[in-house]
């Protein structure tokens, strides 16, 4: 049993809103697109009866006495039967880093560990997204920056899509102990989404929390992704994205993160990949560079940061293999690909970051040479 699966700390107002929302989840998805006016943050910046008549007009009477008729019981009820929790923005739980937006949730609805959001420190988390489809080293990258960031003492939180999400709670999880991950979810916060991702649900429950503004047992629409990215951007001073393509939803993540005055970094890839335009292109704009969960601790401002003297290929494979290919007269890519087995590009995108940390150096050429290390 979770610890607090059937605290309810949420007001019935702040509940209906919720449920409210997942009435009109089959209208917003008709009316909102990129329009000002029609994104879906700005939509959800209105109040109850506003948001209904934009979105229901000729329903609204039906469905604003539908929802006050909710009572507590009920859906008290429906959150046991979920086992799930839930805290509003009353009470004292509530993260108030939230509280700054008109968009902001009014509930988060959860399961798992609901002490995860009590005293909520946004300088002590990071969120960290990318694309769905990624490279072996983009996930090698996040898997490390999750392990590492929570060995750090720090509240790692994404999404757990496909992919860089999957990823990152993944290494969360492998970090030992309380796995301190938070996934936000565009769906009910019992459902596991994606269906691939059910035994990562699972574990995430166990040993850290899944939340969401939606009521259990809501299907994900297209517009509930932005709306979780604006919680996942505002919950953390920091927006870390590992490879994403150019007008990716990891992008919009960063852009929020941004509007809402939070740092963002982005791990730089080479930039003839397509998973590196719009990291590259965010690092250009002046977004923080990211090689390692150093770079990120630093950034959160955390003093005493143990990680830097820590090579990143003593917690990464691939670049271990790269490295001690190298080690061994490997002299460029095609002969560093021949003896670990990767594929060239993989080696490539590996030298780039091995070079950027100063491990290695890439002459014009393309000879491959490692760089002694400093006594």
């Amino acid at each position: 049993m979770n610890p607090g699966f059937d605290e309810v700390r949420a007001c019935i107002e702040c509940l209906r809103r919720s449920w409210l929302l997942a009435d009109l989840g089959p209208f917003i998805e008709v009316a909102c697109d990129d329009r000002p006016g029609k994104r879906t943050p700005e939509l959800l910046a209105l109040d109850d009866r506003d948001l209904v008549q934009a979105m229901a007009p000729s329903r609204a009477r039906e469905m604003l006495a539908s929802n006050r008729g909710l009572g507590a019981d009920l859906l008290h009820g429906e959150l046991l039967a979920a086992r799930s929790w839930a805290v509003c923005r009353h009470d004292s739980s509530f993260p108030g880093v939230l509280l700054g937006s008109e968009d902001a949730p009014r509930c988060l609805i959860g399961r798992g560990d609901p002490r995860l959001l009590a005293g909520w420190d946004s300088g002590a988390s990071v969120t960290v997204v990318g694309s769905r489809r990624p490279t072996r080293e983009g996930l090698a990258q996040a898997r490390s920056l999750g392990r590492d960031l929570v060995r750090a003492g720090v509240v790692v939180v994404s999404g757990m899509a496909m992919g860089i999400d999957g990823a990152v709670h993944r290494g969360a999880l492998e970090a030992g102990g309380p796995g301190r991950t938070i996934a936000v979810l565009g769906c009910g916060a019992d459902r596991a989404y994606p269906g691939r991702h059910r035994g990562l649900h699972s574990e995430i429950t166990t040993r850290g929390a899944v939340i969401s503004e939606m009521p259990p047992g809501s299907r994900p629409w297209r517009w509930s992704f932005p709306a979780r990215n604006r919680i996942m951007a505002a919950l953390s001073s920091v927006t870390v994205v590992v490879e994403a393509r150019s007008g990716s939803g990891s992008l919009i993540t960063a852009d929020l993160a941004t509007s809402s005055g939070r740092d963002v970094g982005a791990v730089p890839g080479p930039v003839s990949s397509p998973l590196a335009e719009g990291t590259n292109s965010l690092i250009r704009d002046g977004a923080a560079l990211i090689r390692d969960a150093g770079d990120v601790v630093e950034a959160l401002g955390i003093p005493g940061n143990a990680l830097r003297g820590v090579d990143a290929f003593d917690r990464d494979p691939e670049s271990r293999a790269v490295l001690e290919a190298v080690a061994e007269g490997s002299s460029s890519v095609d002969p560093i690909a021949g003896r670990t087995g990767f594929p060239a590009e993989l080696v490539l995108s590996i030298l780039t970051r091995l070079e950027i940390e100063g491990l290695v150096e890439v002459s014009s050429t393309g000879e491959v040479v490692a760089v002694p290390a400093v006594s």
